[in-house]
């Protein structure tokens, strides 16, 4: 059983959450939910046993796996000895027992230290824990040719099936995954998505994927009004619960306060009166009527709304036969992966193309070839190979990079910053834009410098507001966002008049803005003239 007991976490005076009481059980697997800064990571790790929760206690199995954040920390290290460190007391005395048989003399002390270290490898079936770990790979789809490389070596899917067989490994009773979508292409989520569907034991996830948690949640853990509640089924059915609850309280406030007047009104006319009793009596029934409180959500969602300044020529960019490639041998002996093998496509104004394939496939390489020449985009400097790319009249292109270090220059006030975008725009209505963006008050003279992950995607998104251009090139936008801001932004893309080209592994995006699908793979890049719905529909995709 995993559960916590009374549970607190807070910060000075900031309570994320207080005198938490909930169970995860067998079988079951949470969406652990809440906007940003609202305590999702530090619960998790309390869960974990990572960090001591303040008040309270926390019940766990015998054997938790666990999923981090961080896809590059195995990096240096084997792919079989990253599962084996699944079990971190097996690990610990591998390694000191193989350093104690590395010496060239062993004293009596190390004798007797190998005879214990021994037994803890015997405890924990560490004479099997490499061909055990084979398995799990095998089984996830890793095969035996990379369980000797370096993590390093592996591509982002690749990685993500390691670290959960690492998570996997010692049949744990519980898993908790952070993020385990990040860095993933589509092929990847879905393949996690029929896994977690068949894992047998409990699993809680933090993800910002809204598509991914309706699909594997079977309950939703939210953190909010400073505590955590359960909801059945998956996040758009939390938040339709949420909303009826909230629907239902004002209605019923509604009531009580309409009640309560009628009340007063009797109380003031009759109070100096000989109806003493019936006024008591009144005033008593006011007393139970007063309205229940509605706690204060944790949830702000910011409102993007991208504006289109001119509209731009009939069409928004046209390219022919181009090709980018990359040497593959860094001697400079030769050897060269061709990316892009000659593409030629025109976009109209107007068109919304999801840029599609796996993970290191060329989908930025791609959007780079192209912004190349683009009008107001400056910190590119990728050349093509071969082939042209002609702009439209008058386009106005707005670029969203995934590499914040590129598109954000240090040493700056964010109010500053931003007005190079719209010179036109006084002071307050930049400040209205950054609050939209969740940026208020003295936020608006933070430094570039200070600005998080998430703080930076929501002033990039200040930025193209500012800016009103007419097409859109966006690559990995909701990387950083929480949930409640990848669904602001999928709203306003829905909206957005202009022309999109938009790289994303969000599938909800996807579905819901592409009206045109350009799919990379091995092969060459499939231009789709349609829907995502109306892609996967001919071939089952």
């Amino acid at each position: 059983m995993l559960a916590v007991q009374n549970v607190t976490m807070r910060y000075g005076a900031k309570i994320l959450f207080e005198d938490v009481t909930t169970t995860f059980n067998p079988g079951r697997r949470y969406g652990l939910t809440g906007p940003n800064g609202a305590g999702k990571s530090t619960f998790m790790k309390i869960l974990a046993g990572e960090l001591e929760q303040q008040t309270g206690s926390v019940i766990r199995p015998r054997k938790m796996g666990i999923l981090r954040q961080d896809q590059f920390a195995f990096d240096a290290f084997r792919v079989i000895d990253t599962v084996i460190m699944g079990n971190a007391g097996l690990w610990k005395a591998l390694q000191e027992r193989d350093a104690i048989y590395e010496k060239a003399e062993m004293t009596d002390a190390d004798g007797m230290r190998v005879a214990e270290l021994e037994g803890i490898v015997a405890d924990e079936d560490g004479y099997t824990a490499e061909s055990d770990a084979a398995v799990l790979l095998d089984g996830l789809g890793i095969p035996e040719a990379l369980h000797e490389r370096r993590m390093g070596e592996l591509q982002g899917g690749q990685k993500v099936r390691v670290l959960l067989s690492q998570a996997l490994f010692g049949n744990p009773e519980a898993l908790l995954l952070d993020e385990p979508t990040n860095h993933l292409d589509l092929d990847s989520i879905h393949w996690l998505e029929e896994f977690l569907d068949r894992y047998k034991g409990t699993v809680v996830v933090i993800s910002h994927d809204r598509h991914f948690l309706n699909n594997v949640c079977t309950h939703i853990a939210d953190i909010d009004y400073q505590t955590i509640i359960q909801y059945t089924g998956g996040y758009d059915d939390m938040v339709m619960a949420k909303m009826q609850v909230r629907s239902r309280i004002e209605s019923e406030n509604a009531q009580r306060e309409k009640k309560i007047a009628q009340l007063n009104e009797f109380i003031q006319r009759f109070a100096a009166g000989t109806r003493s009793s019936q006024v008591n009596s009144r005033r008593k029934e006011v007393e139970r009527l007063q309205p229940s409180d509605l706690a204060r959500s944790n949830i702000q969602r910011p409102f993007i709304k991208f504006n289109l300044g001119k509209p731009g020529g009939r069409y928004a960019l046209e390219f022919e036969d181009i090709r980018k490639g990359y040497d593959t041998a860094k001697d400079g002996t030769g050897g060269r992966h061709e990316v892009i093998k000659g593409f030629t496509a025109m976009v109209q104004r107007g068109e919304k193309v999801a840029i599609m394939g796996r993970n290191g496939i060329g989908k930025t390489t791609l959007l780079n070839a192209l912004l190349a020449n683009a009008p107001q985009v400056t910190e590119l400097g990728l050349k093509l190979d071969g082939g042209e790319v002609k702009w439209g009249h008058e386009a106005n292109v707005g670029y969203f990079s995934q590499d914040f270090a590129e598109s954000i220059p240090k040493g700056y006030e964010l109010v500053t910053w931003l007005h190079q975008f719209d010179p036109d725009a006084t002071k307050e209505q930049i400040r209205g834009v950054m609050g939209q963006m969740l940026f208020r008050g003295e936020e608006g003279n933070k430094m570039t410098d200070v600005l998080s992950g998430g703080e930076s995607c929501r002033l990039l998104f200040c930025k193209l507001m500012l800016q009103k251009p007419n097409i859109l090139v966006l690559d990995e936008p909701t990387n950083h966002l929480d949930l409640e801001a990848v669904i602001a932004l999928n709203d306003a893309l829905q909206r957005y008049e202009g022309t999109i080209l938009f790289v994303t592994h969000d599938e909800d995006i996807i579905d819901e803005v592409a009206t045109r699908i350009w799919h990379l793979t091995d092969d060459g890049i499939e231009d789709f003239q349609g829907t995502y719905q109306e892609y996967q529909a001919p071939t089952g995709r």
